[in-house]
């Protein structure tokens, strides 16, 4: 080989090592941060009020995860715009793992379909890493409404078009949608009144101010257990054993009625995926602690788990279920 041809080869040579330096650089730089991973405090943002479901349940998964990961886990509440304001700010941070999502349905499945310019992309803008649980919903009244029932209140509903009215843990939530859900099927007129969750929601249905609400477990059953609220009918398709006697809503006579909500930790889109992977494992495990398991059951969850991909699918399906609902019901941004 002449001279020349050996120093162009060597070119070529110096070329394809400075391209492929720096991937294999990031590539050590990310291996070495998933393996020091933890190395500081981790920041879990709930987007709903203190003392909601969504709140109660992301503390205790924190605490547990605090625990498994070695370090503490501080948890940030940021409601506001039924979730889509702490969904805003994680979309927003480094997707390092320090910065994580515990999020209901509403926001990532519900909310995209009603308002055209959010903050944030749920699909695109979050990689999923555990589903935590489902729940489905408890219609509760206040106790001086004239009603016994759903039959009572659909009676009591289509007599006073436009009378009775029904709170929700915010627009969007799923709440808010099995409300809408609720008067498309029953053919009745009631007002939505949203909150910033379910604790303040539930405070002034207990005080009158509104009529009914659906609700997720944790947050309205002491009420029904304390006879602070009536439960009159279930959103799932069986009954819960923690109320044998409450109807679900198609027994009730809401034909096709089936709802509810779930939990999920999610993180910024372009974590790395070891960083994803060790999350998944950890909050699976805090999922196998008795605590965590009777405290999911006492709210009348159904225990979820598995890998980031099962996550995914569920997403995908719940996303595609609730697009749909939005646009039979006429739901549009208020």
């Amino acid at each position: 080989m002449s001279e020349m041809s050996l120093r162009r080869a060597g070119c070529r040579r110096w070329r394809w090592l400075g391209a492929i330096l720096p991937l294999a650089l990031l590539g050590s730089m990310v291996g070495a941060q998933a393996q020091t991973y933890p190395d500081k405090p981790i920041k879990l943002v709930i987007p709903y009020a203190v003392g909601g479901s969504t709140d109660l349940t992301g503390r205790m998964l924190a605490r547990s995860l605090s625990d498994r990961l070695g370090q503490p886990i501080v948890v940030e509440s940021r409601p506001g715009a039924g979730g889509s304001v702490g969904h805003e700010f994680v979309a927003k941070s480094p997707a390092d793992g320090y910065t994580l999502l515990f999020s209901a349905a509403g926001p990532l499945t519900v909310t995209p379909h009603i308002y055209s310019k959010l903050g944030y992309d749920p699909v695109k803008a979050f990689e999923p890493v555990m589903l935590v649980a489902t729940q489905p919903l408890l219609l509760v009244i206040k106790p001086s409404l004239q009603a016994q029932s759903v039959a009572d209140l659909v009676r009591l509903a289509k007599s006073q078009p436009g009378k009775l009215s029904y709170g929700s843990f915010g627009y969007g939530s799923a709440a808010h949608l099995a409300g809408e859900y609720f008067k498309m099927l029953a053919g009745v007129d009631i007002v939505h009144v949203p909150y910033k969750g379910s604790a303040p929601a539930l405070t002034d249905l207990m005080a009158g101010q509104f009529d009914l609400m659906f609700d997720v477990f944790s947050t309205s059953a002491p009420l029904v257990e304390g006879d602070k609220l009536r439960a009159i009918a279930i959103t799932s398709n069986e009954r819960s054993s923690q109320f044998p006697s409450v109807p679900t809503m198609q027994q009730a006579g809401v034909k096709g009625f089936e709802a509810g909500t779930w939990f999920g930790l999610l993180v910024p889109t372009g974590t790395p995926r070891s960083i994803i992977d060790a999350l998944s494992a950890a909050a699976n495990k805090s999922l196998q602690e008795k605590e965590v398991r009777d405290n999911l059951a006492s709210q009348g969850a159904a225990i979820a788990g598995g890998t980031p991909e099962q996550f995914g699918q569920f997403f995908q399906a719940e996303y595609e279920k609730w697009q749909k609902i939005v646009k039979l019901a006429g739901i549009t941004p208020n």
